[in-house]
């Protein structure tokens, strides 16, 4: 953790000294300036960053320190107290092999985030972004040197991924390293086995040896087989990933509150628990864990399953149907005297059956009402830059979070529609709040902060939180130092060993 400094009532400064052993494959120390440069490369033009260029834009200068090429200070604006967290929380890029004249090292991190949208394209600037764009480090990591324990040597698209340990590694020197430095497993496969049921019985087999993010229905089936527990050990921990629909705002038939809340109580969370969950969930009164007390919003009150309701609401949003034809569904004029028609085209992962179930569930409960409902389940890779795209009225999607971090600028704020902001929602006083939230000095602050987001979410409902998951995890039970946890990938895969078999029971 690094060590740090409040400065005034606006400025934070986070001292940091990368380890002396680290090293890049090729030999070479992991610098600050390896860590400049990241942090520069994030903001800079021309590459689809727009999410981490907004989580990290708190971080406003670095400050090497001139006696020691490791160690560094991070001056970062505001006194959130999760800085300390999230200011480590990304990869570093290894300066040489990307920008070998330092090219990018003539500008200052401050200036490249506030760089207008509409300032002069800069050849300097355009050319890291193509070198790297060209790299492909996400596809291709073996054209950049790494610093981490294992190496991908085979990669077979929506099959395998092999990893082999580095036959030398640099945290190999230290004495006694934590457990983030631990790297026991000579070779790890990580397999795409799409189909639940399948990765079960492969499991079963003993193809593979751990299975995270079991469907509760495999998992239970699993758990309550006796030959399976002589062989499997299972694990269940809470999650912070929130199952949810999300609005698109931007539609004028979904653009007020009164018609998203009227939609929201078409939702049977109890009954999709139970259906697509085997009870194994939590129901949420929004998009914060409620095994987080201090931030939870329990003030306020489930949402209901309650179609009559709803249709109290939709009239009151101005919605109509016509008696002589209720089949023709809700209508409504708009504010420029157009005629709207109440019709929702709802997409989610085609691979999902989760998602399956509650669109279902929707729409059924919807056609009682007269509103028509297109599912559009949609493929996975497609799925993401669908919803970017806008081309959907309701989505339905698993929203991963995080304990430590709690900058929601990205996702929530009005600045970010059209790219992380799928809902494209956004009002002055939740713009604030979440400002405010993305520098706030203390976890009381925080945490009063976090419950006033919520309630301003649940009046303005752009998003349905329907429920957290559970994180069920079934592995051999020969495996030793899983450390299952609410994080994912749920587990710590290259702190595993193997126990001799002779001591199993």
């Amino acid at each position: 953790m690094p060590k740090i400094r409040l400065v005034g009532d606006s400025l934070t400064l986070l001292t940091y000294c990368l380890r002396g052993a680290a090293a890049w494959d090729n030999g070479q120390p992991v610098l600050a300036s390896d860590v400049a440069f990241t942090l520069k490369l994030m903001q800079a033009p021309g590459l689809h960053n727009e999410g981490i260029r907004t989580q990290f834009s708190f971080i406003r200068e670095l400050r090497a320190d001139p006696n020691n090429a490791r160690r560094f200070t991070l001056v970062c604006r505001g006194q959130a107290s999760d800085f300390a967290h999230a200011s480590g929380d990304f990869f570093i890029l290894p300066e040489a092999a990307l920008d070998a004249r330092g090219t990018l090292r003539r500008y200052r991190l401050a200036d490249l985030i506030d760089r207008p949208t509409n300032a002069a394209p800069d050849t300097v600037l355009a050319a890291i972004a193509q070198r790297y764009v060209a790299a492909a480090p996400g596809r291709h990591p073996e054209r950049l040197p790494g610093c981490g324990p294992y190496r991908l040597v085979s990669w077979e698209k929506d099959h395998r991924l092999r990893f082999q340990r580095k036959p030398q590694w640099w945290a190999d020197q230290l004495k006694s390293p934590p457990l983030v430095l631990q790297a026991h497993p000579q070779q790890i496969d990580f397999l795409v086995i799409p189909d639940g049921a399948s990765a079960a019985l492969a499991l079963r087999r003993g193809e593979v040896d751990l299975y995270p993010e079991v469907p509760a229905r495999d998992f239970n089936r699993l758990r309550r087989s006796a030959k399976a527990q002589q062989t499997l050990a299972f694990y269940i921990t809470p999650s912070h990933n929130v199952v949810t629909a999300g609005f698109n705002t931007r539609r004028p038939a979904l653009a007020d509150r009164l018609t998203r809340q009227a939609l929201a109580l078409l939702f049977d969370v109890p009954a999709l628990l139970a259906a697509a969950q085997q009870g194994l969930g939590q129901r949420t009164v929004g998009i914060i864990s409620p095994n987080t007390d201090r931030n939870y919003a329990d003030s306020l009150p489930l949402l209901s399953f309650a179609p009559n309701r709803a249709a109290a609401l939709l009239q009151q949003a101005g919605w109509r149907q016509k008696a002589a034809d209720p089949a023709a569904g809700w209508m409504r004029q708009g504010p420029g005297g157009e005629v709207q028609r109440l019709a929702l085209q709802v997409r989610y992962r085609a691979d999902e059956t989760t998602f399956t179930t509650i669109g279902l569930q929707f729409r059924a409960a919807a056609a009682r009402l007269g509103i028509a409902v297109e599912l559009r389940p949609t493929e996975a890779s497609a799925f993401l830059s669908t919803l970017k795209a806008g081309d959907f009225d309701l989505y339905i999607r698993l929203v991963r979070g995080n304990p430590y971090l709690f900058n929601f600028t990205s996702v929530l704020h009005s600045e970010a529609a059209g790219e992380d902001n799928l809902t494209g929602f956004g009002t002055p006083d939740s713009d604030r709040l979440v400002e405010a939230l993305a520098v706030a000095q203390s976890p009381a602050i925080r945490g009063r902060l976090l419950r006033k987001l919520q309630v301003e979410l649940r009046e303005e409902m752009p998003l349905v939180p329907l429920f957290f998951q559970y994180n069920c995890l079934a592995a051999n039970r020969r495996l030793r130092h899983l450390y299952p946890s609410s994080l994912r990938p749920g587990y710590a895969a290259a702190a595993i060993t193997w126990a001799p078999q002779a001591i199993l029971p």
